[in-house]
């Protein structure tokens, strides 16, 4: 009797402990901050703490920097194993260098001219010293330098002595803008010179606190779409002799015409020229993050192109032509793997 009794008591602990014990989820383990468990074992989720957290400075909410920073974490954090990309809205190209340097992000999007200034220490950087924290991962797209006005406003020439609004303190776009009026043989000094986001100008075109304003991203720009969708205004094309005088003297440059009907109310082509927008990182970020980072950029392109059209002509061609400064090994690693660096 006594057995009987034992051996019931035990079956009835053992019964208890299994309805304890964890419950089957189907192998969907995910990790305790929310990440995807690794693919290659549905049973073995990363250990707390495995993903690296990457912070990626971009630019004004109206910019196209910005818009393209949310495409890519939300794309691909879905894809990524090893870190999780959490976009910030900066100031500038020159910002995102000091954001990188002073541990505020691990990666960044900015002009390929700032980066090469950086990397230099001239121009945007001869103040301060070269800073050589930040090295290339992509070249994403073209940034075009484009000049909108009041329709009063017809060509660049008639900005002298006028308000005129070239960017954020310290950006690429206030350097560029200075290039443009080199090549019309201005200075700041001979135009009433204001600062501010893309927004910020697109309201002051608005309000007539300033004849026109210096834009620099990828077209069409968020910010020029707003302006389009409710005022008049015009688009400065440049002379044949200020984009020959620019692309000779600043090879970053190249022409980069607008095709009418890029803006509503535009219906004529802009002569205008670019750089690149291209996306960097921290050259302490670890190899495997950034290598991983790259291969899934290019295996996703057609989702991120869904998400903004300047995926469109992503290619790992593209990616490292004009390479400026030092490609980050996790990155180069990717290239050579297909073939396009030896």
């Amino acid at each position: 009797m006594k057995k009987a009794i034992a051996l019931a008591l035990s079956l009835t602990m053992a019964l208890s402990l299994a309805a304890c014990g964890p419950k089957d989820d189907g192998g969907k383990s995910s990790a305790s901050d929310g990440s995807k468990s690794p693919s290659v074992s549905s049973s073995a989720p990363k250990p707390s703490g495995s993903v690296t957290k990457v912070t990626l400075a971009t630019g004004g909410p109206s910019g196209t920097y910005y818009a393209v920073g949310g495409v890519l974490s939300t794309v691909l954090n879905g894809k990524l194993e090893l870190s999780e990309i959490n976009p910030i809205s900066t100031g500038a190209s020159k910002a995102n260098i000091y954001e990188v340097t002073d541990g505020n992000a691990q990666m960044s999007i900015l002009q390929s001219d700032v980066l090469t200034y950086a990397h230099a220490g001239t121009d945007l950087f001869e103040a301060d010293g070269a800073d050589k924290n930040s090295l290339w991962v992509a070249g994403l797209y073209n940034e075009t330098v484009q000049v909108i006005a009041t329709t009063d406003i017809t060509d660049i020439s008639q900005l002298k002595g006028k308000a005129v609004c070239v960017g954020d303190v310290g950006s690429g776009t206030e350097f560029n803008a200075m290039q443009v009026l080199e090549a019309y043989e201005m200075t700041f000094d001979d135009i009433k010179k204001t600062n501010g986001s893309f927004g910020d100008a697109v309201e002051n075109i608005k309000d007539g606190k300033v004849a026109a304003a210096f834009t620099v991203a990828g077209a069409p720009t968020t910010s020029i779409v707003d302006l389009a969708s409710s005022n008049k205004f015009n688009m400065l094309s440049l002379s044949d002799d200020a984009v020959t005088y620019l692309t000779a003297n600043y090879p970053f440059l190249v022409q980069d015409n607008l095709p009418a009907n890029t803006y509503n109310g535009i219906d004529y082509e802009v002569v205008c020229v670019a750089v690149k927008a291209v996306l960097t990182a921290d050259k302490n970020l670890s190899e495997d993050v950034v290598y991983e980072f790259t291969k899934a950029l290019f295996e996703n392109q057609a989702e991120l192109a869904t998400g903004h059209g300047k995926f469109e002509n992503l290619s790992p061609e593209s990616a490292v032509d004009g390479a400026s400064v030092e490609i980050h090994p996790g990155a180069a690693k990717y290239y050579k793997e297909v073939g396009v660096l030896a």
